[in-house]
């Protein structure tokens, strides 16, 4: 599409058709991603090396590919079972509790982002062996300060695609204020839309497109007060971390019900309406600390058994993803820093590729597939 575009308006530069046509079929990224633009691709296959075997772009290639395995196979499909039964409950009207509800919607925003960052590294990395740099897909999305930091770094394709070949052409913000926030809008829901024919992305691209709106008149009216936008406290950019994540959870909410039924079912018990319970084994262990239990119990806490939220277990995993997402470097950040080649990282790489292949014995499929 954007190939077709761009010849329109006469930007494209003469090809070789072989060239064209091993761009509109390169097996790594043809699925679902990365989104790459014909500026960075064709000219790369016009170099003869290539074509050539070369040993660190395999070495590269391989860590890449085994790094995204790694978040495919044993990060998001293990928190997958904690995702997946809230879902399937709030499809048939479970009335989830508190607990329950949140585990379900973190679950899936964190099972999501390594499911499909997992995939754009495995592209990457197949596309680096032969040689072939993709773009950057994936820059540690959940560290975003705000929904625009935030579009800048989750599926940096597709956003850049929506910017170029949308948004801009719409008018972007060239048009004034209230033409710039329409515009936005008009390229979410359309990018909701190309997720998939339904209300719920309809919903969640209107969200978006309505953090986008508040993000930027706020950025407005702090110029307008003479705020520096580039500095702010270690709390301040704390406080806007938290406040843009649990925004970019309800939107998922949204993205993965069934309908819109499901996500408000899931939303209720996110705020708490249908109660808040724990697994019953808890409230013996809970009175040992001054009588916690029995006081919660009083407060209209439910200490019962409970198929959709698995307790200290569920929020162990939970909570070391959180901390992997938002304080450890992402794979371009400790290829960088980190990796080099040599025997050390051949062991360590060829040691957590094997524990990965061991850990396939389910079924599973990309969730971006389905997009």
């Amino acid at each position: 599409m954007t190939y077709l575009v761009d010849a329109y308006k006469g930007e494209t530069k003469e090809y070789k058709f072989l060239h064209y046509c091993l761009f509109v079929t390169f097996f790594p990224q043809l699925i679902a991603g990365p989104i790459v633009h014909h500026r960075e691709m064709l000219p790369q296959f016009a170099k003869n090396t290539i074509y050539k075997l070369n040993h660190e772009h395999l070495a590269v290639g391989l860590t890449i590919f085994f790094l995204g395995l790694f978040k495919k196979v044993v990060l998001a499909d293990g928190i997958a079972i904690y995702a997946t039964p809230v879902f399937a409950a709030a499809e048939q009207g479970v009335a989830l509790t508190f607990f329950e509800a949140w585990g379900g919607a973190l679950a899936y925003t964190f099972q999501l982002y390594f499911d499909f960052s997992g995939y754009s590294d495995m592209a990457i990395g197949i596309a680096r062996m032969f040689g072939v740099r993709l773009p950057l897909n994936f820059h540690s999305p959940y560290k975003a300060v705000n929904i625009i930091e935030f579009w800048r770094r989750w599926h940096i394709t597709l956003s850049r695609f929506l910017r170029d070949y949308l948004y801009i052409p719409l008018g972007g913000s060239r048009k004034g204020k209230m033409r710039r926030y329409l515009n936005l809008m008009i390229t979410m829901l359309l990018g909701g839309l190309w997720h998939g024919a339904g209300w719920t992305f309809v919903v969640w691209g209107a969200l978006h497109g309505f953090y986008l709106m508040i993000n930027h008149a706020w950025h407005t009216v702090r110029s307008a007060l003479g705020h520096d936008l580039s500095r702010s406290s270690w709390w301040g950019r704390g406080l806007s971390q938290l406040i843009t994540f649990i925004a970019i959870v309800v939107a998922w909410v949204f993205f993965r019900a069934e309908s819109f039924d499901a996500a408000i079912n899931i939303l209720s018990g996110m705020i708490g309406i249908n109660g808040f319970a724990l697994p019953e084994h808890y409230l013996a262990s809970f009175n040992h600390i001054a009588g916690l239990g029995n006081y919660l119990v009083a407060q209209g806490w439910l200490f019962m058994p409970m198929n959709f939220f698995k307790g200290f277990e569920e929020v162990k995993d939970l909570f070391l993803l959180l901390i992997l997402v938002w304080y450890f470097p992402n794979t371009q950040e400790f290829m960088k820093s980190q990796w080099k080649p040599s025997p050390i990282w051949a062991i360590s790489i060829t040691t957590l590729s094997i524990y990965t292949i061991l850990n396939l014995t389910r079924m599973s499929e990309f969730l971006y597939f389905q997009f």
